[in-house]
């Protein structure tokens, strides 16, 4: 608790030492600084990680479910990564989900098919049924530990899949802030000349009951889903595996995604994410490589995401509707949002997910899951040698 107080009395003094301009641009809507001090009204616990110089900086709230708000490369005057849904802390709580925002979220699926655990038992999966399980959307968990670089949370919970087996678990989550050596050495390349923050992930779910997570029972899986703010100029890339067996890409999770947003072409899927048209897609396990990343050539923003893949594991469907094999998925997902049939719009954002395995777990047992988030600001000469060096593409011409 002293770090946490500590925290949060450093970035008021910050804020009180600063130049006049520089409290003004970190107030700008859009800024970290503005995200910054309006998630403080929301959550009096929110928890600061940041770097010496605090020019890498990352929020995490334990109130809002572990989430990692939004980040910056650049101090409180610098541009906030994550999507953050102002309105939505307003007024009564949504029955179907509370869409706070997040640039890193952690749910449990599958949510849709046989096991789903967004849908009753019996009940048609349609939107009118559809229903975020109270864990893992609006219940508050707590905080383990924290200090500058880190903090760990974890909830109990009970879900009950549609095949109506009730599963008992924890989740047990850890965030921690990369350092800029730490970040190198996991890219593969150097990074100077750029503005980076990044954090990794580990988040855990435990088997706390006394029975086995079987194909019988339903078994769930860990599901990251990271939000970013679009722009007319954000490209979804994803690298995947030509040689392998089976189709590229999912792409009509939510009706066929235009041939004008999504390509796929030696090796690299490119996604369209301006925030315009509503579309989701999944990369199967066989195909997935362990990164994806997006690129702003509007704002110059090159974002990767690092994170487990298991090319032989089974993973989940989560279609809305029963299928011939509810454990036949995707492992990694892009989502670009848009409005809807009657004009309204949740955003606008778009995001990049990706899923552990089925947790097929004995009682005590825990399956954990590993995701980092990367951000990187500089010019495009800078970051056009980066995603050579780790997604394998250019973003000259983007």
């Amino acid at each position: 608790m002293k770090n946490l107080l500590f925290l949060l009395l450093s970035l008021l003094c910050m804020s009180c030492s600063s130049p006049k301009e520089n409290q003004q641009s970190a107030l700008e809507p859009g800024s970290f600084g503005y995200d910054l001090n309006f998630l403080k009204n929301q959550d009096d616990k929110l928890v600061v990680l940041m770097n010496e110089d605090s020019t890498a900086q990352v929020i995490v709230s334990a109130k809002y479910q572990g989430k990692v708000f939004t980040s910056t490369a650049a101090g409180l005057s610098g541009r906030s990564f994550g999507w953050v849904n102002y309105k939505a802390f307003d007024g009564p709580q949504d029955a179907h989900m509370n869409a706070y925002g997040s640039e890193n979220r952690l749910w449990l699926g599958p949510e849709g098919a046989q096991f789903s655990l967004f849908f009753k038992p019996g009940a048609e999966m349609t939107f009118d049924n559809w229903r975020t399980p109270a864990a893992f959307d609006s219940e508050p968990w707590e905080i383990v530990s924290a200090d500058e670089s880190t903090v760990v949370v974890t909830t109990p919970l009970m879900l009950t899949p549609s095949s109506g087996t009730k599963l008992n678990m924890r989740i047990d989550r850890l965030v921690r802030l990369m350092t800029g050596a730490e970040l190198a050495e996991k890219l593969g390349t150097p990074l100077a000349g750029v503005n980076v923050v990044g954090y990794a992930t580990e988040n855990t779910i435990t088997n706390t009951g006394d029975l086995d997570w079987t194909e019988k029972t339903g078994a769930p899986c860990i599901w990251m889903l990271d939000m970013f703010v679009p722009s007319p100029g954000v490209t979804v890339l994803i690298p995947y595996k030509e040689n392998a067996e089976g189709k590229v890409a999912t792409t009509d999770y939510f009706g066929q995604i235009p041939p004008d947003r999504v390509r796929y072409t030696e090796g690299m899927l490119y996604f369209k994410a301006d925030g315009k048209s509503r579309g989701k897609l999944g990369i199967p396990p066989q195909r997935a490589k362990p990164i994806a990343g997006s690129y702003d050539a509007v704002n110059k923003v090159l974002t990767l995401t690092v994170f487990d893949v298991d090319s032989k594991g089974t993973y989940l469907n989560q279609e809305w509707k029963l299928v011939p094999d509810p454990y036949r998925g995707d492992a990694v997902n892009a989502y670009n949002d848009g409005p809807l049939q009657d004009g309204s719009q949740m955003g606008p954002f778009y995001e990049l997910e990706s899923v552990s395995p089925a947790a097929f777990l004995g009682p005590g047992q825990g399956l954990t899951h590993r995701h980092s988030v990367i951000h990187l600001m500089g010019s495009e000469a800078e970051l056009d040698h980066i995603a050579r060096a780790t997604l394998g593409v250019t973003v000259v011409g983007l």
